[in-house]
């Protein structure tokens, strides 16, 4: 027998609480249909002051959990999976934007395999979201869909039904509204099965207790950071290989420029290469950073690396393998570069402001090798700290009473 447990957070909801929770009894014999026998309906009352308590209390069906204080959206919800006794777990809020009558769809994927499904309001369904949370819905989509290497349409969907057990693996979970994306991007990195259906989606009923600034950047930042959590080589990485790239074509542009004979820069020429040198140093310090906070959280979970920037490794030894020849690469070129500038200047007479390109590349060049050489090192120490415990536990075993 498979029971779904409904949870309905509701802080000052006396005008819709009674219409939801009639809707969500109803779906019970569609929900039979699919393979779920029974339905559990929690409201969990997060310190209304209205008559929020009075109004669900009165329906049969309803379970009412009260908070004496506000706890927040999200401490609502988690106060309702505490007290869930259904092996699916479900939520959707109380003021009549999202549909029940689509509960019976989202258990039958559950029931087929996936481990959490979403009530995708970009999904193709009817929407009357506003003009506004579209927008920010679709930079969360979109920014989470990079950060977690897999394709999201609405990752602050509060309408979700998900299998208990998963619960250990996406807490913990804030007590604010921003439950909802941080629960989305743990499970992509986590590697919870992960499935969206269209649904439609209602006007509330009410004033909305959403802020779009304050709330939207919340979502944002929760997003990056939960994803910095598991996999910040994704995000650092991206970064640095952008940066380093375009100090790439400010170079080769440069080059060619020089090559065809043009040796006055301008205030633009100026510019581009103190992009260039900026952007060098800096991506090539990003990415490694990130590679860097990648061991670290290797080492935190004491479990191998399993994300990356790519889905697929680039290289078949671990990065930080290549950073130390990369350096010394680098810091070779720059010496030689520079020493050759130098020794045309003092013995052959050069002008030194015609070899200002060469003597800046060879900074460019140096900095980078020396930046990589320290990651390098840094890098060592982390795998040696990753393997230590396992060494341990190894050696250990050889020894007996």
């Amino acid at each position: 027998m498979t029971t779904l447990s409904v949870v309905i957070p509701a802080y000052n909801e006396e005008g819709s609480i009674a219409e939801i929770a009639h809707r969500v009894l109803a779906v019970r014999d569609a929900l039979k249909e699919v393979g779920v026998d029974g339905l559990e309906l929690l409201v969990v009352d997060d310190g209304s002051k209205d008559r929020t308590v009075e109004i669900a209390s009165s329906i049969q069906g309803v379970t009412i959990i009260q908070h004496p204080h506000n706890k927040g959206y999200g401490g609502a919800l988690k106060t309702g999976f505490s007290q869930a006794t259904g092996e699916l777990i479900a939520f959707l809020d109380a003021d009549g934007t999202y549909p029940p009558e689509y509960f019976p769809q989202l258990c039958q994927a559950t029931l087929n395999g996936a481990d959490l499904v979403v009530g995708s309001r970009r999904g193709g369904a009817e929407s009357h979201m506003p003009p506004m949370r579209k927008l920010g819905n679709f930079i969360w989509s979109n920014l989470l869909s990079i950060l977690g290497n897999q394709r999201v349409q609405d990752p602050a969907s509060g309408m979700r039904v998900f299998k208990r057990e998963i619960l250990d693996q996406v807490y913990p979970l804030p007590d604010g509204l921003n439950l909802t994306p941080v629960m989305s991007t743990r499970a992509i990195h986590e590697g919870i099965k992960v499935r969206e259906i269209p649904i439609p989606y209602s006007e509330r009923v009410g004033r909305s207790k959403l802020s779009v600034v304050h709330d939207g950047s919340l979502f944002l930042q929760s997003i990056v950071w939960t994803a910095l959590t598991y996999n910040p080589v994704r995000l650092l990485g991206l970064i640095g290989v952008a940066l380093v790239g375009l100090s790439l074509l400010i170079v080769a542009g440069l080059v060619v420029a020089r090559v065809s004979g043009i040796t006055s820069l301008g205030a633009w020429g100026v510019t581009a290469i103190y992009t260039a040198l900026v952007a060098a140093v800096s991506g090539v310090s990003i990415f490694a950073l990130g590679v860097t906070f990648n061991y670290m959280v290797s080492i935190f979970h004491k479990k191998p690396m399993r994300q990356g920037l790519f889905k697929k490794p680039v290289f078949k030894k671990p990065l930080n393998r290549h950073f130390g020849w990369m350096g010394v690469v680098g810091l070779v070129v720059g010496l030689v570069v520079g020493s050759v500038g130098l020794l045309l200047t003092a013995n052959g007479g050069w002008p030194l402001e015609r070899l200002w390109f060469y003597l800046l590349f060879s900074a460019m060049a140096i900095l980078v090798g020396m930046q990589l050489l320290i990651y390098w090192i840094l890098l060592e120490v982390l795998e040696e700290l990753s393997k230590r415990e396992a060494d341990v536990a190894r050696d250990m075993q050889g020894y007996g009473p």
